[in-house]
């Protein structure tokens, strides 16, 4: 197989005290409450030349059992919103990509888009929206629902909304704006595009009132890894947030979801598959294993439980902790794409139901590593050249010394092997990420029916 000409992408997925469940309890872990913590690790990750950081977000807290709530960090109880957090980030950053995550299940699409646009013009063009649908129940209630909306009701919803937002960051063209003093004209009343949009879900007139960013509108990300996920992603994602444990399971992903473009008039070039890992560095491998035990033996059996629950949507407190996952778990309408790699998982390994959680319990279903710089970058190289990932999103461990870990010494030895890079491409998210700027759909279409 030649190797491949371009570079690994590297984002950093930044949760406040770590992503390992327990992290929060480790002595060396940042309580990651205040804007200076995620200043230091936004600085720390821009000074690496990572593309982006990345944040997740959750709409309720997750209290269904408060007394193993109570012992997580990861409750759903964010320190900030994310957009706003990211709006602060941006005066103090000048090249890393910012990307929030945000529901369509529960937001409007004419706020989403504004919000996005004023955060990718406050930045100078690294913004990047993660689009998400939200299948904690808890959520609903927030919102006004009885109950969990169903997993093919929140896709269907997800499609119309990722429509209607995309259609009026294309209000206006790039060069709308002329503001000729002289004449007295502000824009150029033929680059405006007005959607109308009315559909099943969203009735919407536009136009959005902000000009267009310089990277011509928000980089689109997805998560979703179920066959409405993937479709969705293959229609309309120019990132995936994936999160495949095997390089097989990667590469089937990669092959799946690149394979599905070339219908919707896509090329392969136009969508970058970025895993989650989970890397545990040490200068040797008892020292990587000694990090790693450092942290699963802070784990606690409720929060372990209550960890398989939030991903998986299952409950498993009736079983025995020490005995097998059972084969037929009760039917849920949780995100199916994370249940399955969770379930699975544990048939595949024939965990019990305690090994599961502390096999998941740092990744959460997402690729772990534990190793030296060389064994972590020689399996990510494996993934990128084999076609299972254009880059990763990094997990830390521990914040913030799981990041900085991962930047002094993995991301040395991945540039003494030429995979990554030493300076920024560009000034935009989406010139870094070797993505073209977008076309405005409307102006094209005018275009278009003027040739004819």
């Amino acid at each position: 197989m030649a190797r491949r000409k371009d570079q690994i992408k590297l984002g950093a997925f930044l949760l406040f005290t770590g992503h390992h469940v327990a992290a929060w309890r480790h002595p060396q872990a940042s309580v990651g409450t205040e804007f200076e913590n995620y200043l230091e690790l936004a600085r720390l990750a821009e000074a690496a030349k990572f593309d982006a950081i990345f944040f997740a977000d959750g709409v309720a807290a997750r209290l269904k059992d408060v007394e193993a709530a109570s012992r997580k960090a990861h409750s759903g109880i964010y320190p900030f919103e994310p957009i706003t957090l990211l709006s602060a980030l941006s005066s103090v950053t000048r090249n890393i990509g910012l990307i929030a995550t945000a529901s369509t299940s529960f937001s409007d699409p004419f706020n989403l888009a504004r919000q996005f646009a004023s955060l990718d013009r406050l930045s100078g063009g690294r913004a990047g929206w993660n689009l998400v649908t939200s299948s904690d129940p808890d959520a609903a209630y927030n919102f006004g629902h009885d109950a969990q909306i169903l997993h093919a009701d929140r896709y269907e919803r997800a499609e119309e909304f990722a429509d209607v937002v995309l259609g009026l960051w294309d209000s206006f063209e790039d060069d709308a704006f002329i503001r000729d003093r002289q004449s007295g004209r502000y824009f150029d009343p033929h680059k405006l595009h007005r959607l109308d949009h009315s559909g099943k879900h969203f009735k919407v007139r536009g136009p959005l009132n902000i000009p267009r960013s310089p990277q011509g509108r928000p980089v689109l990300v997805q998560a979703g890894a179920s066959e409405p996920g993937k479709e969705l992603a293959a229609r309309t994602a120019e990132a995936i947030f994936a999160a495949q444990i095997t390089l097989e399971e990667a590469v089937a992903f990669y092959a799946d979801v690149k394979g599905r473009l070339a219908k919707f008039g896509r090329s392969h070039d136009d969508l970058k598959i970025l895993p989650g890992i989970f890397p545990v560095v040490g200068r040797t491998e008892s020292e990587a294993q000694e990090k790693f035990e450092s942290l699963q033996a802070l784990i606690q059996p409720e929060v372990g439980l209550n960890l398989i629950s939030q991903l998986s949507g299952v409950d498993l407190s009736a079983y025995p902790l020490d005995g097998l996952v059972p084969d037929d778990p009760p039917a849920t309408n949780a995100g199916k794409s994370r249940q399955a790699l969770v379930l699975d998982l544990a048939r595949r390994e024939n965990l019990t139901i305690r090994q599961l959680y502390l096999r998941i319990a740092g990744a959460r279903g997402h690729w772990q590593v534990v190793g030296t710089p060389v064994q972590i970058a020689d399996v990510l190289e494996e993934r990128f050249e084999n076609y299972g990932a254009d880059g990763f999103n990094i997990m830390a461990p521990l914040m913030p010394g799981g990041l900085a870990d991962f930047i002094e010494l993995v991301v040395p030895e991945l540039r003494r092997r030429g995979l990554f890079r030493t300076e920024y491409e560009g000034a935009t998210l989406r010139e870094n990420l070797g993505l073209k700027h977008p076309a405005n759909r409307f102006a094209d279409a005018g275009n278009a029916a003027a040739a004819e």
